[in-house]
């Protein structure tokens, strides 16, 4: 049984969809051939009808989930080159719309990226909705990567000029290994008059800048901890000299915790 309305829904007209692929069995990977198998069995046995798949009382996988696609920090913009940058995570959900249980022990309904997100009451109805991450037995997301990116769209053309993946495994899953896979991101970004795009919200402890024309990272710095905040920017009033500041209090999924505020000094104009 199936829950939904068959409406129309629309989509962007004009600007490109960031990270909303129809997935198709193909899309299924995983860190060994074993889990990608289960993962592609996960897969077929979920209902999935693309973008707008309606939740009901058989498993059905919605693609990107409610923890997936633009999150808070939104987008930030370069009105002299004229691009927007747009940073996105690409996770799944499995749902199930289960019986309501009278007193049942309800979940927060919490989010945290490696916790279980359980059953939530739907007031008004005699049901409760179950999901969950849509990973394999690795913990990683079913599908391929990047799993995040940060993208550049021209506002003239209205096209994505360059799109790259942000962020590595090295802190999320302790592989100590930077490979650039791109991660989910949580925090927004800041775009200078000076050509760079700065993002701490990987999920690596990293403050990083990109090179705005083209998506190479021209800069990173290794933090204490992770960070789900959107860099600043000041100029001194005493040197005249700009910096950038970010916080520093941990990444969503890390128990890694911290109390950081750090300022980095952009070098001068030659």
């Amino acid at each position: 049984m199936s829950f939904g309305l068959s409406l129309n829904k629309p989509k962007s007209v004009g600007m490109p969809e960031i990270g909303a692929q129809t997935l198709t069995e193909s899309d299924m990977w995983g860190a060994t051939p074993f889990d990608q198998l289960l993962c592609r069995i996960s897969f077929k046995k979920m209902r999935y009808d693309g973008l707008y798949t309606a939740p009901g009382t058989d498993i059905s996988l919605s693609f990107p989930g409610s923890p997936g696609g633009m999150n808070w920090g939104g987008i930030s913009t370069d009105p002299v080159h004229g691009f927007i940058f747009v940073n996105d995570m690409r996770l799944g959900l499995w749902i199930q719309m289960v019986p309501q249980q009278k007193d049942a022990k309800t979940s927060s309904g919490g989010e945290a990226l490696n916790t279980g997100i359980g059953a939530v009451p739907l007031k008004g109805t005699p049901y409760a909705v179950n999901k969950n991450r849509f990973l394999s037995v690795a913990g990683i997301p079913c599908q391929a990567p990047p799993f995040g990116t940060l993208t550049a769209i021209d506002m003239k053309t209205r096209k994505v000029a360059w799109q790259v993946p942000v962020g590595t495994v090295q802190d999320s899953i302790k592989m100590h290994l930077a490979l650039p896979i791109g991660m989910p991101t949580l925090g927004g970004t800041l775009s200078t008059q000076g050509g760079l795009v700065f993002i701490a919200g990987t999920q690596d402890y990293y403050l990083r800048a990109f090179n705005s024309a083209n998506g190479e990272e021209a800069w990173k710095a290794r933090l204490p901890v992770g960070s789900q905040g959107g860099p600043m920017t000041f100029v001194s009033p005493k040197t005249g000299k700009q910096y950038i500041v970010i916080t520093a209090g941990g990444a969503r999924q890390s128990a890694d915790r911290g109390d950081y505020v750090i300022a980095y000094a952009l070098p001068e104009s030659k």
